[in-house]
Formats: C-alpha cells, sequence, structure tokens
C-alpha cells in the first residue's frame, strides 16, 4: 500500500509537470494568448490520470509470483487499454481508424525501446552485482 501511494504520488506530479509543460508549449509557441479553461482542464485532468496510471501500473513488475513475461503483458494491456480510453474520450487522437492505427503502431514501438532500455539496465545491474559478489 505504501508504494501503491508513493508512486500515486509521484505520477500525479509527472502527469501534472507534463500537463504545464503542454500548456506553456502550447501558449508560447501556438501563439495563443488565451486559451479555453475547459479544455485546460480536461487536458490537465487527463495528463494527470495518464500519470498515475503509468506510474502504479508499473507496480505489476514487481510481482515476482509472476514471470517477466507475464509482468509485461499484464502492464502492456493495462497502459494501452486506458492510454486509447482517455486520448480517445479526451480527444487527444481523433477518432478514425487511420488515426487509431498509427497512434497503436507509435505507442507499441515507444513501449519496447523504454522495456527494452529498462531490461538491460537491469540486466546489467545484476551482472554487476554478481560480479561484486564474486569478489567477495
Amino acid at each position: 500500500m505504501k508504494k501503491f501511494l508513493y508512486r500515486s504520488i509521484i505520477g500525479i506530479l509527472i502527469g501534472s509537470f507534463i500537463a504545464v509543460v503542454v500548456t506553456s508549449s502550447i501558449i508560447y509557441f501556438g501563439h495563443f494568448p488565451v486559451i479555453n479553461g475547459e479544455e485546460f482542464i480536461k487536458n490537465s485532468f487527463g495528463s494527470i490520470f495518464c500519470g498515475w496510471f503509468f506510474a502504479v501500473s508499473s507496480l505489476y513488475f514487481e510481482l515476482e509470483s509472476l514471470r517477466l513475461s507475464q509482468q509485461t503483458a499484464l502492464h502492456f494491456v493495462t497502459v494501452i487499454v486506458l492510454y486509447f480510453i482517455l486520448s480517445l474520450g479526451i480527444g487527444w487522437i481523433p477518432f478514425d481508424l487511420k488515426n487509431i492505427l498509427i497512434s497503436a503502431a507509435i505507442f507499441i514501438v515507444v513501449y519496447l525501446v523504454i522495456w527494452g532500455c529498462y531490461y538491460l539496465y537491469f540486466k546489467n545491474l545484476a551482472n554487476q552485482m554478481n560480479e561484486d559478489l564474486e569478489k567477495i
């Protein structure tokens, strides 16, 4: 429960930060002196919720009773379903087949790259720890 609360707070903070950066970028680079308050609130809460579920869903990787493939599958299905429900509902992704397929392809590629980086990092960390244990 402690980890869940910690990850929830971190995810909400990251989502809030992303909302501020995106809004500031739209105002500054998009040359919009005024933004729609309703759209701002909708997109901000979307970013906060997105940050929360990405942070909390990573707890799957701490379930030692599951293999890495099961953890990854559960995490992937959770985040892609929640992300697409949120994105389509808010309007981040237009609701047509072409845009959904392009967005899904981009999501999968980004997910695989990030997952691969984490995998290599933790594999390297495990090798380093094993080498340190052999020296003892």
